[in-house]
């Protein structure tokens, strides 16, 4: 694409893109500093849906990711299918998907507990298993797939990840740390941070095999610069980070979560669970949302720690939000995010390929707060490389640039100003 291809789809067009031979620099002038100006907030979090995992696929030219598609369940599939639809509609989905099934299996499975029916309970366990299993060897498919695609499409890929990454946790030791959350399974976000050098900060505790502590402590990383004592500083690419659904390396064994050690592109799940401590867990221990295993007293451990963790971050004053690839399509997440529109100060900013379901339009229209919202829809805006190499800041704490920005401005005073983007940004 050149730059004389840019073309606005939306219906009314923005007022700030009604300009004659728009094109991406323009679009840069307007989008960029825009970003750089929310990205310096007091707090900054970035939600990642499966749309990060299905751009970064995209880019190394691997095969398609795990279908959310439902599972098959061989035990009261038709009971299964039409309440799993129900909760779907309820939430403002048209069809189910395998986790909705999975969560009314085992609301059911818990309900002939309770009525005693155990051989049937028992039966649907086991279906519920083998869902499962087929559904995290898909995830660990698509790993395999983005792990053994061409070694140049690969690095390509991953590079636009680290500096997608690193354009929202460049943050100076002044600001608050980085909020990163994800609702994808996969390990795609932790393998980029990996390459950047980005330290993550989770639940986790320890290094052989990982435990999660509910009692979360603010825990960070400082360090004390030479010839001062005593003023210990920030140390730079540190994020929390939070994964809302689970994780395909977490594992409940003896009544806590565990994460386990299995490399990115293993074929396997099994042979990492041979393991002395966790050798009991099988497919429906893992941790996958909305999966709780029956030894567990609340459906709700560990996700009520995780979304307490989502609220907390996102719901503050002074807050700006960041949303890429998530389709808006889990009503729980939805809630937090419009609550926290409730207060002035924090800002909303959607990233999205397409709007193909209608939902974030749905939620702009509805929410009522389209000042605080900043909408980037469509492929030349949304797609990876693009974003990283045209619309997103720097992504580095380039101090010396914005000293010399604040020279400029001091001996020849303000560059003239451009209107703000619009806060119902169009498709590209």
């Amino acid at each position: 694409m050149n730059d004389a291809d840019v073309e606005i789809s939306s219906s009314p067009v923005p007022s700030w893109a009604a300009v004659a031979d728009l094109n991406r620099s323009a679009l840069r002038t307007r989008i960029e500093p825009w970003l750089t100006a929310l990205f310096q907030a007091d707090h900054l979090n970035l939600l990642v849906g499966s749309g990060l995992t299905s751009g970064v696929q995209y880019l190394a030219e691997a095969a398609a990711g795990s279908s959310m598609a439902g599972g098959k369940f061989t035990e009261f599939p038709n009971e299964i299918a039409t309440a799993a639809k129900a909760s779907a509609v309820a939430a403002g989905r048209k069809e189910a998907n395998i986790e909705d099934e999975i969560r009314t299996a085992n609301q059911l499975a818990r309900g002939l507990e309770i009525l005693g029916k155990t051989s049937e309970a028992r039966a649907l366990r086991e279906d519920l298993r083998t869902v499962l299993k087929d559904f995290a060897d898909s995830i660990l498919a698509a790993e395999l797939a983005l792990a053994g695609a061409d070694e140049a499409k690969r690095e390509q890929a991953f590079n636009a990840l680290v500096s997608f990454l690193m354009s929202f946790a460049s943050r100076t030791g002044i600001r608050d740390r980085l909020g990163l959350f994800t609702t994808n399974y996969d390990r795609v976000l932790e393998v980029g941070a990996e390459l950047a050098g980005l330290h993550l900060l989770d639940r986790f505790v320890g290094t052989v095999s990982p435990i999660f502590r509910s009692s979360r402590m603010d825990l960070d990383l400082h360090y004390n610069p030479p010839g001062i004592r005593g003023e210990p500083r920030f140390v730079e690419g540190v994020a929390r980070f939070t994964k809302l659904h689970g994780s395909l390396d977490w594992a409940n064994v003896d009544e806590s979560i565990r994460r386990f050690g299995l490399p990115f592109g293993a074929a396997k799940i099994e042979p990492y669970l041979d393991a002395p401590g966790l050798s009991e867990a099988k497919a429906n221990s893992l941790m996958i949302y909305p999966n709780a295993s029956k030894d567990r007293e609340t459906a709700e451990y560990p996700y009520v720690e995780l979304f307490r963790d989502f609220a907390a971050a996102v719901a503050r004053p002074n807050a700006v939000t960041v949303t890429y690839g998530y389709s808006f399509g889990d009503e729980h997440i939805n809630r937090v995010l419009q609550d926290a529109l409730t207060i002035p100060s924090t800002h909303l900013v959607i990233i999205s390929f397409d709007d193909e379901p209608g939902r974030i339009m749905r939620a702009f229209e509805s929410w009522g707060h389209p000042a605080q919202m900043s909408l980037l829809i469509g492929p030349e805006l949304a797609e990876l490389s693009s974003l990283t190499s045209n619309y997103l800041p720097k992504p580095s704490i380039d101090l010396a640039t914005r000293r010399m920005g604040d020279l400029l401005r001091q001996r020849y005073g303000p560059a003239p100003s451009t209107t703000t983007p619009s806060t119902s940004g169009s498709p590209a």
